[in-house]
Formats: structure tokens, C-alpha cells, sequence
């Protein structure tokens, strides 16, 4: 569905969450972004309002590893047919909507790990970003 081309570099304080991570898979990540020396998957994002819409635990190790930036996919969340979202079986949740999603970013609240679960996250892109590249402050293009 995308490319690599569509994958840019976004403010790491632009991003907002939605849901709360599962540390312990969070670690997991960590060390092998560490292992691989960069982000090998971009997150997906709304684009008016930074939503997070898929990569809550790759935000939060970029969180843990300081950087300035992170690789995204900025789409038009509310208005994008192909973008479904619905609950994970074990959700607290019945059912969800975009706007709630929305909602709950510009919040200070989040729903707890694995509340929604968005089918289009499926189709990311492999990519490799260094995190010396992600670190920098000024706008770099991905080669």
C-alpha cells in the first residue's frame, strides 16, 4: 500500500499517543532497534493532529533513546476509507471509532495497551533509518 518513499522524518514532540505500551515488549524492541542500529518500521500517524495511530512501543523507545526525530507515515486518518479501526479481542472496549482515537490523542488520558487495533498497520513499508539519523534535530531526507 506504501512505499518507502512516503515515509518522512516527524518531530518526535509532534506524536501523541493513544494507548498505553506494554513495557515488557517495549524492552524487547528496544534492544533489537538497538541490535539493528535503527528503526526498520515506520509508525503511522495522523497527519493534522500527530496522532499515533500504529507504534506506540517504537515511540516509546525513541523516547527512551532521546531522539529528535521518528519515521512516519502521515495519513489522513478521519477521511481515509482504506484506514479501519476496530478493538483487540481482549479490549475493555465494545467498539471504537476514529474519532474516539482522535479524541483520546488530544487528550491527557490513554486507553490501556492493545485497545485498538488498526487493519491498515499491515501494510508498512520495510525501511532502515539510523539512529544517528534520528537523533539530528535538521530535516534529513531517507535515501
Amino acid at each position: 500500500m506504501w512505499d518507502e518513499e512516503e515515509v518522512h522524518l516527524v518531530p518526535y514532540e509532534w506524536l501523541k499517543p493513544h494507548e498505553q505500551i506494554k513495557p515488557k515488549n517495549r524492552d524487547k524492541l528496544l534492544e533489537m532497534t538497538k541490535k539493528w542500529g535503527g528503526f526498520t518500521k515506520p509508525l503511522i500517524v495522523d497527519k493534522k493532529t500527530g496522532s499515533i495511530l500504529d507504534g506506540h512501543h517504537r515511540y516509546s523507545i525513541a523516547g527512551k533513546l532521546n531522539l529528535a526525530r521518528v519515521p512516519a507515515i502521515c495519513v489522513d486518518y478521519l477521511d481515509d476509507s482504506r484506514i479501519e479501526v476496530d478493538v483487540w479481542p481482549a479490549s475493555e472496549l465494545k467498539s471504537i471509532t476514529k474519532q474516539q482515537v482522535i479524541d483520546m490523542c488530544l487528550s491527557e488520558d490513554v486507553f490501556p495497551p492493545k485497545t485498538s487495533r488498526h487493519t491498515i498497520a499491515d501494510h508498512l513499508p520495510p525501511i532502515h533509518v539510523p539512529l544517528d539519523v534520528l537523533a539530528e534535530k535538521a530535516p534529513t531526507q531517507l535515501d
